[in-house]
């Protein structure tokens, strides 16, 4: 008489990332940097039609004045920040020795400063955004 086999249970996959804040700050890493050469790729293409046609370049400088654009100003000012003191926190986790250790803590800390300076940041520029529509 054979016994029955039964057959194995099945693998749950599971992923290697499941919601972690560190997770999160590489994700937001990769989009604030994108986000930053799409804007210095515009940047550079609208610098560059001064040189073709003066009244081309005046007209799309004056576009850049619209409410829009100036929320969008403060949104490019979000990528900068986080990017550059999320940035300096990647650059400790690599070269300083205890780095990996304190990794979270210093998230903490990153995002901690960066609520305050984005905070101050995004109320002048929306202070100046007012100002100027009025």
């Amino acid at each position: 008489m054979s016994t029955p086999t039964q057959a194995p249970a099945p693998v749950r996959k599971v992923s290697l990332y499941r919601g972690d804040p560190g997770m999160w700050a590489w994700v937001l890493q990769r989009i604030t940097g994108v986000s930053i050469f799409f804007f210095l790729f515009v940047h550079v293409l609208d610098t560059a039609v001064i040189r073709i046609n003066e009244d081309d370049y005046n007209a799309i400088i004056h576009t850049y004045k619209s409410p829009i654009i100036g929320l969008m100003e403060i949104g490019l000012v979000f990528c900068v920040l986080f990017h550059a003191f999320n940035g300096v926190r990647v650059i400790l986790i690599d070269f300083w020795s205890k780095g990996p250790r304190y990794q979270r803590q210093m998230l903490w800390v990153v995002v901690a400063i960066f609520v305050v300076v984005f905070g101050l940041a995004a109320a002048r520029l929306l202070q100046i955004l007012i100002t100027h529509a009025l």
